[in-house]
């Protein structure tokens, strides 16, 4: 499982959707989920670069998964995902930075179809507040954007959570061009 986030971490810096030390990947496997290393280079995972841990609570390992482990855990905790993706977006979040109303509507027509709105959240890196946001969002919707931060998409497998991620950066990237050339 390892060479399918190390797949996926290499998409998303070869994407511009993240910078290689940014963001991270995690997959359930049962009561235990697979993540990267806090720190790891996306672009360069490898074998020791992914940790086991609990999903039902801390564990050892803890130490050197990613800061955002917390937040993992309470989306598995509280939707049917398998699988998650957490980027940092470039529109993703200079959108979030710009919405008004806790939200992001997409005004391109695959985003509106696939997406709806995109909640906008708060928290800060690896808190409780973010993980109970978060997992609160991501119940009823695909992806969500912290404010300020970027963006977690879920799927049954990665390839879904990460189709997700691009669908969420492509709409806000025509939706900040729209409101762009709107407002000249």
């Amino acid at each position: 499982m390892w060479r399918e986030i190390s797949r996926i971490g290499k998409k998303l810096v070869q994407g511009g959707l993240v910078e290689s030390h940014f963001g991270n990947i995690s997959v359930r496997a049962g009561n235990r989920m697979l993540i990267t290393r806090s720190g790891c280079a996306l672009d360069e995972i490898t074998e020791d670069m992914v940790v086991e841990v609990s999903i039902e609570g801390t564990c050892a390992l803890d130490m050197i998964a990613s800061s955002e482990a917390i937040v993992h855990r309470a989306i598995y905790k509280s939707t049917p995902a398998l699988a998650i993706v957490h980027a940092h977006c470039p529109f993703a979040v200079t959108s979030s930075l710009l919405a008004e109303d806790g939200s992001i509507t997409p005004v391109d027509s695959e985003g509106q179809y696939f997406l709806g709105v995109v909640p906008v959240v708060r928290g800060g890196i690896g808190s409780d507040e973010l993980a109970k946001n978060l997992a609160a969002a991501l119940a009823s919707h695909k992806a969500a954007i912290i404010y300020s931060h970027g963006t977690f998409a879920i799927g049954k497998v990665l390839d879904e959570a990460y189709v997700i991620t691009t669908q969420v950066e492509h709409s806000c990237r025509i939706k900040y061009f729209y409101d762009l050339a709107k407002n000249k």
